[in-house]
C-alpha cells in the first residue's frame, strides 16, 4: 500500500513558512516533491525549520531569471500536478509561470499561490513577513486579548468589571500592557493549513471534473483563522450564555507554577480537584473528583470572573505544594485536563511520541539524526511513512534536468472535461458526531468547501452552542438532535450513517464502541464509508486522557515558547493558537485525500489525528537530538518583544512598531534611518550572530531611540527608508467586518441569526478559481433540522412527532426548545453553595 499522493508531481517554488509546510505535507503522503531553489539557495534555508519543512524533497537549482531554466520549469510545469509558489504578486507573471501561462500547456495543473496579503488589494503590497502580517492585522494583541473580552472588544463594549483590580501575576502574559510576540509564525501556520487543505480539494475536484485550477491563500487569510474565535461580531452579546470571561485578558487561564519549579496548565481551572487533592500532605486524587460530577465548577457566564479571583490565591498555593509531575499524575487519576509546560526539545526525545510516530527520527546531512515533527494524520488504507531528511542544496539538480529533457518530447496531457461541480465536495455527505472545536472545526472547513454536514448533536447541548466559542466551529451544518441510548434514535442515525459518505468525531473511541458507532460497526452498514476520529493526545498510555488545545500546547512547547519560558517568562496560551483548529485542518485534510482514493479505487476507510499532532506541526521549527539536546535558535523573550533587535516589538512615544530586519542590507538601513549609524559600525554587532549575542547591550539602546517618536512617525520614515516594518494596528479587527474587498472575496461573513442577530465571521480562508467554496449559512441552532432530516429519512409527519416526544430535540423559531439540561452544565451563581 503507498501513501494517498503517490504518483502526485509537486513542484515547491516557495521559501519562508507556509509553502514549504504545504510542500512537506504532501510529500509525507507520498506526493515526489521537487524543491526549485536559486543559484545560492532558497535564501531562508539557514533557518532551522528547514531541516523540517524541506524534508523528503528533492533539490534543484534553476535560475528563473534566465530564458533556459525558465524553459525547464515550464517544461517540468507541464507534466506536474501540483505546483506552489509564494513570490510578490506580478512576479510569476513577469517570469511566464504565472497560472494563466501554466494551465493551457497543463489544464489538470492544480497550482497554489502563498502571498502576504493576496492579490489586488489595498495591502498587496506591503513586506510579506510573517511577523509583520501579524502586527498590521494586529494579531499580537489578540495573543492575551483585551481586558474586557473578544465579544465585548468587537461590539465596542467597555470592560463591566474594569473596577476590579486584577494583579499581573494572575494574567497570562509579560508583566506590561500591549501587544505579545510569539514564537509562534500564526499567520503562516494559518496559510499552511489552509493551502494544504485547498490543494487537497482541488486534486479530489480535479478526479472528479479532469481539471486543475488556481488556488490561493495569503498570511492574512491565514491569521483571519487564526483569530476566527476572538473576531466574531454580534449584534445582541447579552443574550443569554452567548458571553464569557474565556477569551478575556483579565482572567486567569489555569497557569499554576509547582514545587519544582516546573508549571501546570489545568483548563478549565477546576477548584474542587486542586483543593481537595492537595489538602493533606501528599496529593489525593482518589476520591472521584471528575468535572463532570462537580457542581460548582467554573462557568462560561462573565461574571464568573469575580469568582474566579477568590480561588486564584488559594489554586496557587495548593499546587505550589507539590511538584508538577505529581499533579499530572493526579489529575490522570481524576480525568483532569491538565499537564506539565516543556519546551519543544523535551517533547522531541518523548518516547510516547516516538511510538506513536507523531514524532520521527531522520538523518540530516549535516546534523546527523534529528527528531522532529513526524506523521500529523494517518490513512490507514494509505500507510506512509517518512524516511528521508532535508537534501543538500541542489542535490537533485543533474537528475531534474535531464528528466525536463525527456518530458521535453513528451506530448502534455490532453485538456479532458469530465464531470461538473460548483464546489469541491459538492455532492459528499459528512456526519459531525463531535464535540468542543475541536472535532467540528474541521467538519465546518468540508462544509465551506460544499459538503452537506449533518451534525449529531446530544438532547442536552443546547448550552454549549448558545456559547460564542460554539459559533465559531460550527456554521454551514444542519443539525439534529438524538438520544443515542434510545434505539429509535439509533436507527435514525444508522439509516443517515448508510447514505453517508463521511462520518467524523473527537469522543474517546471506547465511548464510540460501547455506543456501536465505531468504525467497524458502520463499516458493515456502508462499506464506502471514510471514517475519521480524532483524539487529544498520541495512541498509548496517555490516548484516553482528556486532551484539548492547552494540554497539546503544554505537551509540544507552544505555550513554553509563546511565553519566553527560556528566558524566565510564564506559560501564554494564545488566543489565536491552532491546536484545536488544527486538529481540525489535519481531519479535513485527511478526509479529503481519503475521499480522493476513493474516487480512485472505490474504496472507504479509517483515517485519525490529534491535537497533539497539530502542535507539533506549530513547533516543527524546532528539531533535537535522540536525546533531546537542541541546537541555537531564535526564541521569544521574557518580555515577549521578540527575537534580539531585529525581529521584534518596539514601544513608541504613542504606539507599537514591529520591525524584521532579516538581511544586512536592512539592519543597515535600520540604523541610518533611525540615527544610530555608529551602531551598524560598532564590531560588536557587525553580524545578525553577534547582534543576538550582543542583544542585552544592543536593545536598551535602540529601544531608546524608538521611545523618542510615535509608531506612525517611524514608520512613515522607515517605511520612506525601505526598512520592513509595520505598526502594530490594534483596530484592524473592528473595521475588518466591514472591509469591502474583505467582503467581495468571501474572506468575511455576515447572516442573521436568530438568538445574536446580526453576526459576522471570519468567512473563507482558501480560494479556488473553478470550484470556490461557500459558506453556506450560520451557526446551527441544536434540533435546527431535526423535523425536515427525519422527512427526508421517509418518516411521516406523526412518527416524527411520536420522537420529538423521547428521543429527538426539535427547535422552530415559534417553538423554541423543550428545556433538557446538560449533565456539563454547572449550576447558575445563584444556585452555587456559598
Amino acid at each position: 500500500m503507498a501513501g494517498v499522493l503517490e504518483g502526485v508531481r509537486v513542484l515547491d517554488l516557495s521559501w519562508g513558512i507556509a509553502g514549504p509546510m504545504t510542500a512537506m505535507l504532501l510529500g509525507d503522503h507520498g506526493a515526489q516533491v521537487t524543491k526549485v531553489e536559486p543559484p545560492g539557495g532558497d535564501p531562508f534555508r539557514t533557518q532551522l525549520g528547514y531541516r523540517v519543512w524541506q524534508r523528503g524533497k528533492r533539490s534543484a537549482i534553476l535560475d528563473l531569471k534566465d530564458a533556459a531554466d525558465r524553459d525547464i520549469l515550464r517544461t517540468l510545469a507541464t507534466h506536474a500536478d501540483v505546483l506552489v509558489e509564494s513570490f510578490t504578486p506580478g512576479v510569476t507573471r513577469r517570469l511566464g509561470i504565472d497560472y494563466a501561462a501554466l494551465a493551457p500547456l497543463n489544464p489538470r495543473l492544480v497550482y497554489c499561490s502563498i502571498t502576504a496579503y493576496g492579490r489586488d488589494n489595498s495591502h498587496s503590497e506591503r513586506p510579506g513577513y510573517d511577523a509583520l502580517v501579524a502586527a498590521r492585522a494586529g494579531l499580537h494583541f489578540e495573543q492575551r486579548g483585551w481586558p474586557e473580552g473578544a465579544i465585548n472588544h468587537m461590539a465596542g463594549v467597555a470592560d463591566p468589571f474594569a473596577e476590579v483590580e486584577i494583579p499581573y501575576e494572575w494574567m497570562q502574559g509579560a508583566p506590561r500592557p500591549g501587544p505579545i510576540f510569539p514564537a509562534s509564525h500564526w499567520p503562516s501556520l494559518g496559510a499552511f493549513f489552509a493551502a494544504t487543505t485547498a490543494i487537497s480539494a482541488a486534486l479530489r475536484a480535479r478526479e472528479v471534473t479532469g481539471l486543475g485550477q488556481w488556488v490561493e491563500t495569503s498570511l492574512l487569510q491565514g491569521a483571519m483563522g487564526c483569530a476566527s474565535g476572538v473576531w466574531q461580531r454580534a449584534e445582541k452579546i447579552d443574550v443569554p450564555m452567548f458571553n464569557s470571561w474565556i477569551l478575556g485578558s483579565r482572567a486567569p487561564k489555569g497557569h499554576f507554577e509547582c514545587a519544582d519549579g516546573r508549571w501546570i496548565h489545568n483548563w478549565v481551572p477546576n477548584p474542587r480537584f486542586i483543593l481537595t487533592a492537595a489538602a493533606g500532605e501528599r496529593l489525593d486524587a482518589s476520591p472521584d473528583l471528575k468535572a463532570r460530577n462537580d457542581p460548582d465548577r467554573f462557568g462560561t457566564g462573565p461574571e464568573e470572573l469575580l469568582v474566579m479571583m477568590h480561588y486564584q490565591p488559594l489554586l496557587a498555593a495548593a499546587v505550589k505544594k507539590f511538584p508538577a509531575r505529581a499533579w499530572v499524575e493526579a489529575a490522570a487519576t481524576a480525568g483532569m485536563t491538565m499537564q506539565e509546560v516543556r519546551p519543544p526539545e523535551e517533547a522531541l526525545a518523548d518516547p510516547l511520541l516516538l511510538k506513536d510516530g507523531c514524532v520521527t527520527e531522520l538523518n540530516d546531512p549535516e546534523l546527523g539524526p534529528l527528531r522532529q515533527v513526524g506523521v500529523t494524520y494517518r490513512l490507514f488504507a494509505n500507510p506512509s511513512p517518512i524516511t528521508r531528511g532535508a537534501a543538500r542544496l541542489g542535490e537533485h539538480t543533474a537528475i531534474v534536468r535531464a528528466e525536463a529533457a525527456s518530458l521535453k518530447s513528451r506530448a502534455p496531457a490532453p485538456r479532458r472535461e469530465k464531470g461538473r461541480l460548483r464546489a469541491p465536495l459538492e455532492g459528499i455527505t459528512v456526519l459531525d458526531l463531535g464535540l468542543a472545536i475541536a472535532g467540528p472545526y474541521g467538519t465546518q472547513i468540508l462544509s465551506d468547501l460544499g459538503a452537506q454536514v449533518i451534525k449529531i448533536n446530544a438532547l442536552y447541548d443546547t448550552y454549549w452552542h448558545s456559547n460564542h466559542i460554539a459559533y465559531m466551529a460550527n456554521r454551514g451544518k444542519r443539525s439534529i438532535a438524538l438520544d443515542l441510548k434510545d434505539p429509535r434514535a439509533m436507527k435514525v442515525l444508522r439509516q443517515l450513517v448508510a447514505k453517508a459518505d463521511v462520518v467524523q468525531h473527537n469522543m474517546r473511541y471506547e465511548a464510540a464502541e460501547r455506543l456501536k458507532i465505531d468504525y467497524e460497526s458502520l463499516k458493515a452498514l456502508n462499506p464506502r464509508l471514510i471514517y475519521c476520529h480524532t483524539r487529544g493526545h498520541e495512541t498509548g498510555p496517555r490516548e484516553g486522557l482528556p486532551g484539548n488545545d492547552q494540554t497539546g500546547a503544554c505537551l509540544t512547547g507552544v505555550q513554553w515558547e509563546d511565553g519566553g519560558m527560556s528566558g524566565g517568562g510564564k506559560p501564554l496560551w494564545s488566543f489565536t493558537s491552532l491546536g484545536d483548529t488544527g486538529n481540525g485542518f489535519l481531519s479535513a485534510i485527511a478526509i479529503i485525500q481519503a475521499l480522493y482514493h476513493r474516487e480512485r479505487t472505490g474504496e472507504g476507510q479509517f483515517c485519525d489525528t490529534a491535537i497533539v499532532n497539530a502542535h507539533l506541526l506549530n513547533t516543527s521549527y524546532a528539531v533535537a537530538r535522540p536525546d533531546g539536546a537542541g541546537f541555537e535558535r531564535p526564541k521569544t523573550d521574557a518580555r515577549q518583544l521578540g527575537h534580539g533587535v531585529a525581529s521584534r516589538l518596539y514601544e513608541t512615544r504613542e504606539g507599537w512598531l514591529c520591525v524584521v530586519l532579516p538581511r544586512e542590507e536592512d539592519w543597515d538601513r535600520f540604523c541610518i534611518a533611525t540615527g544610530l549609524s555608529a551602531l551598524a559600525a560598532d564590531a560588536r554587532f557587525a553580524t545578525a550572530a553577534l547582534r543576538m549575542t550582543h542583544a542585552a547591550a544592543l536593545a536598551p539602546l535602540v529601544e531608546a531611540r524608538m521611545r523618542e517618536r510615535t509608531a506612525a512617525e517611524w514608520f512613515a520614515l522607515l517605511d520612506g527608508a525601505r526598512v520592513p516594518c509595520e505598526i502594530c494596528d490594534p483596530k484592524f479587527s473592528l473595521s475588518l467586518h466591514d472591509n469591502r474587498e474583505f467582503q467581495e472575496r468571501g474572506w468575511v461573513a455576515a447572516y442573521e441569526h436568530p438568538f445574536v442577530g446580526r453576526l459576522n465571521q471570519i468567512g473563507l480562508l482558501f480560494d479556488l478559481s473553478a470550484t470556490p467554496g461557500r459558506v453556506q449559512g450560520p451557526p446551527l441552532i441544536v434540533g435546527q433540522h431535526s423535523r425536515e432530516i427525519l422527512a427526508e429519512l421517509g418518516y411521516s409527519t406523526a412518527e416524527i412527532e411520536e420522537l420529538c416526544k423521547d428521543c429527538v430535540l426539535a427547535w422552530s423559531l415559534k417553538e423554541g426548545h423543550r428545556k433538557v439540561r446538560s449533565p456539563w452544565q454547572p449550576q447558575a451563581p445563584a444556585e452555587k453553595k456559598a
